[in-house]
């Protein structure tokens, strides 16, 4: 477990709040709190990883920031406002996207409002079909007037 500072907080707790000031007021309504799993550092003794049913859904980073994984992205996807971070692809770039190429600004046909530089970012296709998550490098306005330059760094792919 480790060693912990301060009074004892639920992880769930911790999860919901994270969840909620990074992606968006009520958010955090669509995980299944009760059901979660969770492992901490060994060495810190901080919260690391978020699982559901032995499945890896979000990464506490050491920046304080969240990775979200497809399944995290599969679930939080569920709750209407979560669209504000998202990237919508053109439909013709889809596959090269869920491959795990990086998305240029060319290929963006709309993105939230939440997207900033440096924001986890789920890429969905125009149907709204999760295809990859990743790190924006533009800022949402930005995004949908350029027309080169990488757009989103994909971490991972569905098919990559």
């Amino acid at each position: 477990m480790g060693i912990r500072n301060g009074p004892f907080i639920p992880p769930e707790l911790v999860v919901a709040k994270s969840v909620d000031y990074i992606f968006g007021r009520g958010i955090s309504k669509v995980l299944p709190l009760s059901e979660l799993e969770f492992r901490y550092s060994a060495r810190t003794g901080r919260l690391r990883y978020v699982l559901h049913k032995g499945r890896l859904l979000l990464v506490f980073r050491k920046d304080g920031t969240i990775a979200i994984t497809l399944e995290g992205a599969r679930l939080l996807m569920k709750h209407p406002d979560f669209e504000q971070n998202c990237v919508v692809v053109k439909n013709e770039y889809s596959e090269f996207i869920a491959q795990g190429r990086n998305l240029f600004a060319g290929h963006v046909k709309r993105c939230g409002k939440r997207v900033r530089p440096g924001s986890e970012v789920v890429v969905v296709d125009e149907d709204g079909n999760v295809l990859a998550v990743g790190r924006a490098v533009l800022g949402s306005g930005i995004m949908e007037d350029f027309k080169s330059g990488v757009a989103v760094l994909v971490r991972k792919g569905v098919k990559g």
